[in-house]
């Protein structure tokens, strides 16, 4: 269950800022272990902390009872995490995180870094394998084109 609607905070900062208690407190736990294990870009997006690296990996998202923890590609991280649910979109998996619920530092800075790994090597999971591959076939047409239109002496 979301937290109740109020204004998307203008920046990562602000959104920890707006939280209390527990939620507060494991939001600044995973933020930090996130933050130290890769290169990331942090945004507050859809109304939460989104990060990014070729594309989304992952979600940080206080609700009323839960702080939830997600993967773009969760599902391939559940060797390393089994708690991670699947669900949604692509290959979504998540871990909801109560007060008393403990992942390790260590833990999600693994998860974050084979995160980053599957990204670099599939290419961005927000973009749908049909678009990628229509590219692919479009770029390699482009080229045919080009060599077959050189004249040669």
């Amino acid at each position: 269950m979301p937290m109740p609607k109020a204004p998307p905070a203008e920046n990562p900062d602000a959104y920890v800022a707006a939280l209390q208690g527990w939620q507060q407190a494991q939001v600044q736990k995973l933020r930090q272990a996130v933050r130290g294990a890769a290169e990331l870009e942090e945004a507050v997006k859809w109304g939460h902390l989104v990060y990014f690296a070729n594309g989304p990996v992952l979600l940080i998202r206080a609700e009323e009872t839960r702080v939830l923890f997600g993967f773009w590609r969760g599902q391939r991280l559940r060797e390393t995490e089994p708690r991670l649910k699947p669900g949604g979109n692509y290959e979504m998996a998540t871990l909801g995180l109560q007060a008393d619920t403990a992942i390790s530092p260590a833990k999600v800075k693994a998860l974050v870094r084979q995160a980053v790994a599957l990204n670099q090597s599939l290419g961005n999971p927000a973009v749908p394998a049909k678009k990628i591959a229509a590219t692919k076939t479009a770029k390699k047409s482009a080229t045919k084109k080009t060599t077959t239109k050189r004249k040669t002496s």
